[in-house]
Parts: C-alpha cells; sequence; structure tokens
C-alpha cells in the first residue's frame, strides 16, 4: 500500500508504518484501514514520529525572534516538546535533547527538569552521550543538591575506564562540582591517577586535585608522594598544572609550605629554561615560551621565598633576568613584568634588584626601568597597575617613588578616572615637608579642573597635608582658602571648623586672615563654606578688618557700615544656606562689641530676624534681643574673643593619625585639673557647671543663700527667678569681673575621673578562634569605655577576610574602629587588634551581641556570642555638662534661660 504521505512497508511478520504528516481527513482514513489491516493479518506496528529538530536549527530559530516574548514562546514550546520525549523515555534523542537545554539554560531559562537525564547520559556507553551528560552535570547540578550523589558510583566507573578520553571527563566533572563526600570517596581513584605516564590524564588529575584539597584540606597528605615527581615532567601542561598544585597546597599548609621549600632550585633551573630556550611553536606566544607558566612559577616563588632568606637568596639571580631579558612591547611580555615586580617586593630581595624595579624613569636620558615603562605605556590597565604598584611600595620605600614624582604627577591629566584617582592618592601619599610646595601647587591645579566626584577627596587631601607640612602659616592660611574658593561647596563639612581653629591659633595673622576673607566674599555668595569662615573671622576680628592693620599685604580701607552691608548681604541672599545665615547673624552680633558707630543698626538687624520663618535664625535673634535687652552688661564678656584653641577628641584617649599611608596612634594627654578649688560665687559656680574647675576665682559682692545645685546656681546668675509665680524678689548683686567668664573653658581637661581598671575577660573562644577584651576608661569623658579586642587563630590555616561586629541595647552608642588587619595568622603567631567605643550614659550593665564571620580551610565560618560585659561607668561627685568650646553656643546657652525667664514672668 502506497498512498499519499502515508507509506506502509510489510518484511516478514512485520509492518512498519512512517507516518511523517496528517495534514486532512483523507490521510486519517488510509491510517485506519492500515491499522485494521494490519490487526487481522497479525502484523506488529511501529510508528516513526518526527525526530526533534538539531540543536542548529534550534539556534537558528531562536536567533530570528524580533521580541522578547516570541523568543519565549518559542522557547517554551521546545521546553515542551522535550518534556514529551523524555516523559517517553525515548534513548535514541536524549543526547540531543539534553543539548538543547544546556543551550537554553546558557540563555537564563529554567532547565532544572533534565538533571536525572544528565545522569542517564552519564550511565550510558556510548562516548557522544557520557560527554553531553557530563556536560549538562557540570551546568545543571551542584554541591547543594543531593541528585549530584547519584553519579558518584558513575563517576568512580569512568575513571577506572580503559579510554583516557572518558577518565578526562570523569576528572573535569569531580574537579568542577565534587562535594567534599564525593572527594572524599573519589579521592584515591584521583591520586592513582596522579601517577601514570599519561601526560594528559596526569594533568587533568591534577587540577582535579586541588578542588579535593580546597574542599577536604586534610586529604592533602595523600596527593604529597605523587607531587614530587611531576616537576620532572617534560609536558609543560602537567608542568603547569602541578605548579597549580604546589600553590594550593602551600598556601594552606605551613607545613606543605616548610616542605616544599626545598624545590626552589628546581622551579629556578625550569623558569630560566622557559626564559633561554629558543623559539618553540607549541608553547610561543607573542615571542615568549610559555608565558602562563611562567607567571604561575613566579607566582609559587613569591610564596615559598616570603619570611625565608635562603629561599629568597636562590631566587634573586633568576628574579634579576626575567626583569631585563623579558620583552615589554607585547602585552604577556607585561604581564611576567608584573608577577615579577610582585615577587620582588613581596621576598626578602636585595636591596639593589628593589631600587631596580621600583625606579621610574624622570625624563629620556635617564635608564628606563619597568615601572617607569608600565606609567610611559600606552595601554591604560599597564598604567594603572603600575600606579596600583607604587601606592603598595611608598609604604616601604619613600625615597625610591619620589624619584619618578613627576611621571605621577602627569598622570593626574590623564582622561582615564581610574588612573586619576589611583594618581591623586599616590600624590598625597608622596607629599612630605620637602615638596610640599610643588605637590600642592600641581595638586591645586588638579582641583580647579577635576570632576566634581574628585573635588571633596582632593579638597580633603589637600587639608591633610597642609595641616601636617605647611612650611608657614600664611602658607597654610593662603592654601586653605584656595580650596574654599575652588572646591566651594563640594568640601566637606569638618573642613569649616578646622579652618576656623587653624585660624584662631594663628594669632599674628588674624589681620591679614580677615582682610583676604573679606575680598573673598565681596560680590559671590556661592561658595558657601568660603563664606561661613569668612562670616565667622569677620565677627571675631571686624575690628582688625576696620583698623586697617594688616602688615603682610596693603591694608585696604573699610568702614563699619561696609562691613555689615556684605554681612547683611549674606543674610538676604537666596544662594546663603541656613547654617551660613546662622554664622552670619552670629557675625553681627559679635560686632556689636567691637564696633562703636553701628550699635543701633546692629540692634535693629537682629530685632527684623526675631520673626523670621528659618526657626534656628529666629531662635537666635530672640536670645541676642534678650541679651540687648535684659543683659547687656554681660554681651561683652560672653562675646569676647575666642581664646586659643587646643586639639583635643572628645570620645577617646587616642587618635588616628594618618602619615603617607602608615597609621600611628597619637595618645592625647590630658592634665588633671587642681582639686583643690572650689567655687565661689555666681560665676564660678557657673563655670564649674560647665567643666572648669582651676580658674581665678571672683570675689562676691554679697553671700548667697541659695541651693547648692548647678541649676539653681545658673538659675540665680539669670537672675534670681521666681519659679513659683510669686513677686520677684531684689536682683541679684552685679558680678564684679564679667570677663572671668571665659576663662580656662577650653584649654582645661572637662573630668578628673580616673576609673578603676576593668579585669580583661574572654568573649569567644571555639573553633580555634580566641577573642579577648581589654577595657579602658576615657578621660576627656566618663561616660565612654573603649574597649579593645584581640583576636587570635591557634589552629594550623590562617584565618582570613576576619570580621567582627558587634550589636548593643539602644541606650548605648557604639563606634567600632578599623580591625588592624583581616587576616588572622596560624599557630598563635599573631594578633587582630580592633577598638570599639561604648557611650553608657544611663550607666547601666552592657550586653554585648557579637557576629564572627570569617573564611577558614576554604569555607565560609559564622558564629554568633553574647556576653554580659562588667563596664559600669562611676563618677565620683555630680554629674558635669560637657564643656561649650564655642562662644556661640555658651550664648545659645544663656539665651535659652532668658527665654524661660520671660516666659515664667510674662505668665
Amino acid at each position: 500500500m502506497n498512498c499519499g504521505m502515508v507509506e506502509m512497508e510489510r518484511s516478514s511478520s512485520t509492518f512498519v508504518m512512517s507516518c511523517e504528516r496528517l495534514r486532512d481527513s483523507r490521510n486519517v482514513l488510509i491510517l485506519g484501514g492500515a491499522f485494521a489491516y494490519a490487526f487481522c493479518s497479525g502484523i506488529t506496528f511501529c510508528i516513526r514520529m518526527p525526530a526533534p529538530i538539531r540543536l542548529r536549527e534550534l539556534i537558528r530559530t531562536i536567533r530570528t525572534a524580533r521580541t522578547q516574548a516570541e523568543e519565549r514562546e518559542m522557547i517554551q514550546k521546545e521546553c515542551a516538546a522535550i518534556r514529551s520525549s523524555f516523559r517517553e523515555e525515548d534513548n535514541t534523542y536524549r543526547c540531543r535533547n539534553v543539548a538543547k537545554l544546556l543551550y537554553m539554560h546558557m540563555l537564563g531559562y529554567p532547565a532544572h527538569f533534565g538533571q536525572l537525564e544528565c545522569l542517564k547520559l552519564i550511565a550510558s556507553q556510548k562516548f557522544t552521550d557520557k560527554r553531553i551528560g557530563y556536560l549538562g552535570a557540570m551546568l545543571l547540578l551542584d554541591e547543594r543538591q543531593d541528585v549530584h550523589l547519584l553519579m558518584t558510583n558513575c563517576i568512580k566507573n569512568d575513571l577506572n575506564h580503559s579510554t583516557q578520553y572518558v577518565q578526562g571527563l570523569a576528572l573535569c566533572t569531580l574537579g568542577c562540582m565534587g562535594s567534599s563526600e564525593m572527594c572524599r570517596d573519589l579521592a584515591g581513584e584521583v591520586e592513582k591517577l596522579l601517577k601514570t605516564s599519561n601526560s594528559y590524564l596526569r594533568k587533568k588529575a591534577a587540577l582535579c586535585a586541588v578542588h579535593v584539597i580546597r574542599k577536604v584540606p586534610e586529604l592533602m597528605e595523600m596527593f604529597l608522594p605523587a607531587t614530587k615527581n611531576l616537576l620532572n615532567e617534560k609536558n609543560h601542561g602537567v608542568l603547569h598544572t602541578s605548579v597549580v598544585l604546589l600553590t594550593e597546597m602551600c598556601e594552606r599548609s605551613p607545613d606543605m609550605l616548610a616542605h616544599f621549600r626545598k624545590l626552589v632550585p628546581q622551579l629556578v633551573r625550569i623558569l630560566k629554561n622557559l626564559i633561554m630556550s629558543g623559539y618553540s611553536p607549541e608553547h610561543d606566544v607573542s615571542g615568549i615560551s610559555d608565558p602562563f607558566l611562567q607567571v604561575r612559577i613566579l607566582r609559587l616563588l613569591r610564596i615559598l621565598g616570603r619570611n625565608d632568606d635562603d629561599s629568597s637568596e636562590a631566587m634573586n639571580d633568576i628574579l634579576a633576568q626575567v626583569a631585563t631579558n623579558t620583552e615589554t612591547s607585547k602585552n604577556v611580555g607585561n604581564a611576567i613584568l608584573y608577577e615579577t615586580v610582585l615577587t620582588i617586593m613581596d621576598i626578602k630581595s636585595e636591596s639593589g634588584l628593589r631600587d631596580c624595579i621600583r625606579v621610574t624613569c624622570v625624563d629620556d636620558v635617564l635608564a628606563i626601568n619597568i615601572l617607569g615603562r608600565f606609567l610611559l605605556n600606552n595601554d591604560k590597565n599597564i598604567r594603572y597597575v603600575a600606579l596600583t604598584s607604587l601606592l603598595k611600595t611608598v609604604q616601604t620605600d619613600h625615597n625610591a617613588v619620589q624619584r619618578h614624582r613627576s611621571t605621577i604627577v602627569d598622570c593626574l591629566k590623564d582622561l582615564d578616572v581610574s588612573i586619576k584617582r589611583r594618581a591623586m592618592e599616590l600624590s598625597f601619599a608622596l607629599v612630605n615637608g620637602n615638596n610640599v610646595r610643588g605637590m600642592m601647587k600641581e595638586l591645586l591645579y588638579f582641583l580647579d579642573s577635576c570632576e566634581p566626584e574628585f573635588k571633596a577627596d582632593c579638597a580633603s587631601g589637600i587639608f591633610l597635608a597642609a595641616e601636617k607640612y605647611a612650611p608657614s602659616k600664611r602658607w597654610h592660611i593662603d592654601t586653605i582658602m584656595r580650596v574654599l574658593t575652588t572646591a566651594g561647596s563640594y568640601v566637606r563639612d569638618d573642613a569649616v571648623p578646622n579652618l576656623i581653629q587653624l585660624i584662631t591659633n594663628s594669632v599674628e595673622m588674624h589681620a591679614y586672615t580677615v582682610q583676604r576673607l573679606y575680598k573673598a566674599i565681596l560680590g559671590d555668595y556661592s561658595q558657601q563654606p568660603l563664606v561661613q569662615v569668612a562670616s565667622w573671622c569677620i565677627g571675631e576680628y571686624g575690628d582688625l578688618l576696620v583698623s586697617g592693620q594688616c602688615e603682610e599685604e596693603e591694608p585696604i580701607q573699610v568702614t563699619e557700615d561696609e562691613v555689615l552691608d556684605i554681612l547683611e548681604s549674606v543674610l538676604i541672599s537666596n544662594m546663603s544656606a541656613s547654617v551660613t545665615r546662622g554664622y552670619a547673624l552670629t557675625a553681627i552680633m559679635k560686632l556689636s562689641t567691637r564696633f562703636t558707630c553701628t550699635v543701633n543698626r546692629i540692634k535693629k538687624v537682629v530685632s527684623i530676624y526675631g520673626s523670621s520663618i528659618d526657626v534656628e535664625l529666629q531662635q537666635r535673634a530672640v536670645e541676642y534681643n534678650a541679651l540687648f535687652k535684659k543683659y547687656d552688661h554681660m554681651r561683652p564678656a560672653l562675646l569676647e574673643r575666642m581664646p586659643v584653641m587646643e586639639k583635643v577628641t572628645t570620645n577617646g584617649p587616642a587618635e588616628i593619625v594618618q602619615t603617607n599611608g602608615e597609621t600611628e596612634t597619637a595618645v592625647l594627654e590630658t592634665k588633671p585639673p587642681p582639686s583643690g578649688l572650689q567655687p565661689a560665687n555666681q560665676a564660678n559656680d557657673l563655670l564649674d557647671l560647665l567643666g572648669g574647675s582651676d580658674i581665678t576665682p571672683v570675689i562676691p559682692t554679697a553671700p548667697t543663700t541659695k541651693p547648692a545645685s548647678a541649676g539653681g546656681e545658673l538659675l540665680d546668675l539669670l537672675g534670681d527667678l521666681n519659679l513659683t509665680g510669686s513677686p520677684v524678689s531684689a536682683p541679684a548683686p552685679q558680678i564684679a569681673q564679667p570677663p572671668f567668664l571665659l576663662d580656662g573653658l577650653i584649654s582645661q581637661p572637662l573630668f578628673n575621673d580616673i576609673a578603676a581598671g576593668i579585669p580583661s575577660i574572654t568573649a569567644y573562644n571555639k573553633n580555634g578562634l580566641k577573642i579577648d577584651f581589654t577595657f579602658e576608661r576615657s578621660n576627656t569623658n566618663p561616660s565612654v569605655t573603649v574597649i579593645t579586642i584581640q583576636a587570635s587563630n591557634s589552629t594550623e590555616l590562617d584565618m582570613t577576610d576576619f570580621v567582627f561586629q558587634a550589636a548593643v541595647p539602644k541606650t548605648f552608642q557604639l563606634q567600632l574602629l578599623s580591625p588592624s588587619s583581616s587576616v588572622i595568622p596560624a599557630f598563635n603567631s599573631g594578633t587582630i587588634t580592633q577598638v570599639i567605643k561604648v557611650l553608657n550614659p544611663q550607666k547601666q550593665q552592657l550586653r554585648m551581641r557579637i557576629k564572627l564571620t570569617y573564611n577558614h580551610k576554604g569555607s565560609a565560618m559564622q558564629d554568633l556570642a553574647e556576653n554580659n560585659v562588667p563596664v559600669q561607668v562611676q563618677t565620683d561627685g555630680s554629674e558635669r555638662v560637657a564643656a561649650l568650646k564655642h562662644t556661640q553656643s555658651l550664648v545659645n546657652c544663656v539665651m535659652m534661660m532668658s527665654l524661660v525667664d520671660d516666659d515664667i514672668t510674662s505668665g
């Protein structure tokens, strides 16, 4: 029978029918007749359905999709067909279907339903099936799924297969996704293949052994005998993988590191043969013999030579040969040279060899060496690598890096932002007292032309460098003012108080500074930090500006009204922020004690802003108005010129000082005040409340009978307030010498509380990790406790990526400073230290919960612990309020009490 699309063939007693398509009812009738005929004749039917499309056709079809929705529809349709084929247990096209499924997985579509089919292909005897099955297992399975354990027996059988390519597939799969259980079960087979004479299997077995060691470090000794003979292999592939295996073993075990140090001469000989060998087309890459193997050997030599004099001495000559004989015109040569640089910096190499590597050419006449050539290379990546290497080197050999300072400064003009940032960081690291003028000139030019994202970091760096290496006060002030003028609003918030402190301490430069700042803000109020500093200086030293006492430059003629015009313009400018207006209003108020002819105008300006919509500005104006009306006798003392300020920290006994990348701890000495002096009158009571005790006593005009409480004394000083609503009694006697009010507020220590020692505790001790807490009390703030943690490691391997986190109840405040390192050395050979500052205002028992995360033996570790820390800060005597360092804050304190006086009296 042969009719249309249906073809039937009879062969003995079997009737095979191929049905490609059934397009109409006629074909259906023909098929029905064929079934009836075959049933009556006892013939067996085999219906051959259409074969699934090939992978190449699927890729071509998917690429024709114009939209994502169309592509998704094609994928869903094909996935449905593949699922149907899997359900029918179609062994013929299983390999093709899994291959298509892997392609769809690569496109990001779910393919998890093909995991078991991969296992079936692995169990097949055909190599093509095994290849796709193992590939699918590596892509679709991982150790988090229990399904992967089902193929352990198949991998074991294939590792003992007679065909090397099947064995290679099994090794690749085990080395890619083998779990710790699989590695333990199959490590013996991997060790056998390491000893085979087949170089194809040996290189794959070495890479698989690396994975086994990462998963199960205790199996490392199993591979030790086989590893010794790998370096004698002539095949470069085996040599490469053996060096990788040796590197992994040395990094994970100090014992292995000591054992393999005797192989340094052999590694040096291999590296020398690679350098001196002639052209080998099999291993040549851009004219260099096997650069990948050279890089791996250099990396292993760096590990073996670290902290070992004999090994470092044995490799010095070969490192010099690599540095001088490697061609730098191609990128592969630069890669080898970079590894050579890292190795020389890390081992105990000779000083001459270090200088050979670190020196960079300054001009074309001088010899060009490695990092100098890198900096002059056209490749941006190579220049970035050179700058990064020099930034690390500057910590150990500052003078050597100074030789190529001009080349580094030229990198500030590079168009690439990453190179520009690295060059900026390195430039700041190179600043010292000898080159500060030249380097600041270049960095100020860079600040003027750089992108906005660089301005904040650059300005902060200039501030720190100028503070540390300024040759004179005038140069320092000029530099900071140049930064404020150039960087504008990009300057960070801490720049304004730091500059104010600098100006305050430079007594001989007050007239020069206020004149320069006055000129800088004439008609331009856009640079808010500059306007804030200028307003503060004009308020403090406005009398010097008007008198024209500047000796450093030609003085300008300014009247009191012109100065007030500038400050009023700042107040009404739309560009002025709320903080800037506060500076300007306070400056105008201060000028009421420095100017003589414009006091009425100042009163008028202050009264106007008493109804400002800005709450902060309104509060200041109301307080200043009250100072004019009710406490005019105190105004000269409260608004007198600020004394010289000392830079101290208020949250701990030490501060971190950054010096060219090296961190030092500067302990701040605080002298305890004499304890014999007691408050003598209202003024002294106020000073006692604010923290000063060793002051010159003021003799009162009449004895006081008020209660000896800080609040009562302050209210008594502010006018004998009647808090009960009864008639107000006679006014309190005047203070004889009000100028003494501000004496000693800034320069004296705030507290004299030397707490008893708190015993150390062990906060954590588990899995070889031990963390101890030691405690200190802050001399500047008795509510602050400084906790120093020390983390040690008693295991045989280092703990890396160590992170310590802590949490305390809401009644406490916690500050974690940066740790000394992120690696805890093994065998208790070193510790990590980190400082914690805890503010305990309510004197409660401290409960601290800590969280520890680190990597150990190739696994990520995490643990929690909770401790009751015996820290309860006690004070001797009544609690004190911290001293107010700024005159403006003192005025706010007094004026707030005046508002209470007004409200109560009016009520």
